[in-house]
């Protein structure tokens, strides 16, 4: 698939995709959503991706919210398949077995706080702003910020932010959770990109194996989760690389795991 709205490179199995509209602070579309889709799923289906990195271009947006001049001429039904669109392509990401990381560069008001939320971790530049403001046009987010956004920050602050439509500065999302790490501007995707590596060379089951225990045991009963713990864990030992782990840990020197 050719590209028009993001911009898509892998190299040393980290996966960069920009959001790439800075004109319109790179505000998403149905186009730009589903080119995300297929970048996403490239990323799923490619061994040589090992860790995926979402960004936007320019130094004023990560995504800036769906772009109203579209979704203003939508009637329900049509709004129905934009949201759809929108909760597939994130839930792709979301349960994706590989890794993946939020560097958020800027604004992130409304479906970019969500698409930030459906990654395992939210980088930010110290200057980034979020929010779910969409309460002040008479909506309510829709791909997914009611639901992940209480189980990042709890239910409280999650109300606050999406009933009340206040957008927040990087330090106060750093403070309740939101966000994991926060940096300057100008560090900011090299950083990101160095934390990225470091993943590309641990164990690829044992991360897939870890995240899925995270994602999927969380809304269970603590017995049930748990279990699915155990199971997840008892998979690994049948990688090549839990052997080489222990081994090099007994032998004190550093594991070099093959994916395998």
């Amino acid at each position: 698939m050719d590209y028009k709205n993001i911009l898509f490179d892998v190299a040393e199995g980290v996966a960069t995709i920009t959001f790439n509209r800075p004109k319109a602070l790179n505000a998403m579309n149905a186009e730009t959503m589903t080119e995300l889709r297929d970048a996403a799923t490239v990323c799923k289906n490619d061994d040589a991706v090992k860790a995926l990195i979402l960004t936007g271009s320019g130094e004023k947006a990560f995504v800036a919210g769906a772009d109203i001049s579209q979704m203003q001429s939508l009637n329900a039904p049509q709004a129905l398949a934009f949201m759809e669109l929108g909760h597939e392509t994130l839930r792709l990401i979301e349960t994706m077995p590989k890794p993946s990381i939020a560097a958020v560069n800027g604004f992130a008001l409304g479906g970019g706080t969500e698409i930030s939320l459906a990654c395992d971790m939210r980088f930010a530049a110290e200057t980034a702003v979020f929010g779910q403001p969409e309460i002040l046009i008479g909506l309510i987010p829709g791909w997914g910020g009611t639901q992940r956004l209480p189980r990042i920050v709890g239910m409280g602050r999650a109300k606050e932010l999406v009933m009340g439509g206040a957008q927040i500065k990087a330090q106060r999302a750093y403070e309740i959770g939101l966000v994991n790490r926060l940096y300057p501007l100008e560090t900011l995707m090299d950083e990101t990109r160095k934390f990225a590596l470091k993943l590309t060379r641990l164990p690829g089951f044992a991360l897939k194996m870890a995240k899925h225990s995270i994602n999927f045991g969380y809304d269970l009963a603590l017995d049930n989760a748990n279990r699915l713990e155990v199971e997840c864990c008892a998979q690994c030992f049948s990688t090549n690389d839990q052997k080489e782990g222990m081994q090099a840990f007994l032998e004190k020197r550093k594991p070099v795991f093959t994916g395998k």
